[in-house]
């Protein structure tokens, strides 16, 4: 009687702790991974539209816009 009066009283803190486990599991996999990885390299942003340049229809239709 005794193992089940304990289970229900306790049953919220190991829920607890199961998860606190596993995101510090996953932290872990996370931070290896980047590690491995590497830092991250920024891709320099290409601006699509020059505002001093005006919008002709062969910009528009062109698909590879250079």
């Amino acid at each position: 009687m005794g193992i089940h009066y304990d289970y229900k009283s306790t049953k919220g803190n190991k829920l607890m702790e199961k998860q606190a486990k596993r995101e510090k599991k996953l932290a872990e996999k996370k931070a290896k991974r980047l590690a491995k990885e590497g830092p991250k390299q920024e891709e320099p942003k290409i601006k699509a539209l020059d505002p001093n340049k005006p919008i002709s229809l062969d910009f528009l239709t062109n698909p590879n816009k250079e």
